[in-house]
């Protein structure tokens, strides 16, 4: 969720904003933030859909933004004056305000059936979303499925709030006030305009599990989703870190900002990994290995599909995978500074953990207790332990797998000294 904290609102002044209006009572909010935000010197561009225009008016919108106001897809004198990419493109932010349940839905679905997804849809600038609706809708499965979607995306959310709502029943959401956007908004050109503290450092991640192949048809594999090494990917872009990622398998979207590279088994992790830490610039600083990596692999996998047979089901011959998180820890001048690896137990987490710390050669370990029920493979929360050398673990409380990746980042971010250079020893 973004961060409504008052900042320094001269960040505003000569800033543009896309206002995307959609269908709802809190529509009427939306002129106030525009008032409040021409106050201090932002453009505001404004589309409504047809829903919105039920509880406000193009005029009125126009009025206080003293700009056009788009509405219509097909209007070819709008697309030849403007058109919805530059539209969608000549604004420093994009914000929808109310966002319904409907627009969450079409973003999610990446659908482009009106001006205002369209725009949404060919835009390359952030976007901020402000959920309000029935406390039933925001409640709805559906609905926190889009939200979920879409923040894995990149998209930036703020509220709903809680209390009394338009159509009579009370809970979350009711849309965030003007002044709280305003802040947020505000928030989000002060957090750019801040130095990153991971700005010229390299990291590279792995994420997702590895397929290894028994036949063109089966192979062996572990459960990860792939949506804690992706969000821990997203976390160190966000505080500047260029960042390559490698992912075995997964049904994610590509984390912002990120160089994605795509790998089936762990013979192609290692390489695409040590491609990635050991180039001719030098090593990369960070290596942040969350992949579940398959520990075995069928020794020779077969080229046709293995029949069923009378003999009943073939032996497997099975060969020990290469271990990439103690290739990556092996001392020398081509090491990342800071290797950090992950272990999925259990049982006796912490014992195990630390085992693995000792055993491989890494700075840190991210304890998870993956054991059934617990959630962790293929949901959205974890609670991990953080290990590092001589030092006592950290018991970090449950938290979404994005909130644990913004901690580690910054926990990474903090080990690294502004005037520290990129070929550091190890810490």
């Amino acid at each position: 969720m973004a961060d409504v904290s008052a900042p320094d609102f001269s960040v505003l002044d000569g800033k543009r904003v896309l206002l995307v209006i959609s269908g709802g009572i809190a529509a009427y909010k939306c002129l106030e933030l525009i008032r409040r935000l021409k106050e201090r010197g932002v453009r505001v561009r404004a589309v409504l859909t047809d829903s919105a225009q039920q509880f406000v008016t193009p005029l009125s919108v126009a009025a206080l933004s003293e700009e056009k106001v788009y509405t219509d897809l097909f209007s070819l004198t709008d697309e030849s004056e403007m058109g919805h990419i530059r539209l969608s493109r000549e604004a420093d932010l994009v914000v929808v305000a109310p966002a319904s349940a409907d627009i969450l839905a079409r973003m999610a679905a990446g659908m482009a059936n009106d001006l205002a997804t369209t725009a949404l849809l060919a835009t390359d600038k952030p976007v901020m979303v402000v959920p309000a609706m029935n406390v039933m809708m925001w409640g709805n499965p559906a609905t926190q499925a889009n939200v979920r979607t879409l923040e894995q995306r990149g998209v930036r959310r703020l509220g709903p709030a809680a209390g009394d709502m338009a159509c009579g029943e009370v809970g979350s959401g009711r849309m965030v006030e003007p002044a709280e956007i305003l802040a947020a908004i505000a928030g989000f050109f002060a957090e750019g305009a801040a130095p990153k503290p991971l700005a010229g450092r390299r990291a590279v991640v792995t994420s997702g599990p590895t397929h290894e192949p028994i036949d063109p048809v089966r192979y062996i594999a572990n459960r990860s989703s792939g949506k804690q090494g992706h969000a821990v990917a997203a976390a160190l872009a966000a505080l500047g870190a260029d960042v390559t990622l490698i992912s075995g398998p997964v049904t994610l979207a590509d984390p912002p900002g990120v160089r994605v590279v795509r790998v089936e088994t762990a013979a192609e992790m290692l390489a695409a990994s040590l491609a990635a830490v050991q180039t001719p610039a030098g090593p990369a600083d960070i290596a942040v290995c969350a992949a579940a990596v398959a520990d075995w692999r069928v020794a020779t996998a077969a080229g046709d599909k293995v029949k069923k047979g009378p003999d009943g089901p073939p032996t497997l011959a099975l060969a020990e995978n290469p271990d990439i998180l103690a290739t990556l820890s092996q001392p020398g001048p081509r090491r990342p500074r800071l290797v950090v690896g992950f272990a999925a137990e259990t049982r006796d987490v912490l014992t195990y953990a630390a085992a693995k710390l000792a055993k491989k050669g890494c700075d840190w370990i991210v304890a998870n207790d993956v054991a059934t029920g617990t959630g962790t493979f293929g949901g959205d929360d974890n609670q991990v332990h953080l290990l590092r050398r001589d030092a006592a673990p950290e018991a970090w409380p449950r938290l979404s797998k994005t909130a644990v990746a913004q901690r580690l980042a910054q926990a990474i971010a903090d080990t690294f000294d502004p005037s520290a250079t990129a070929t550091s020893e190890a810490v």
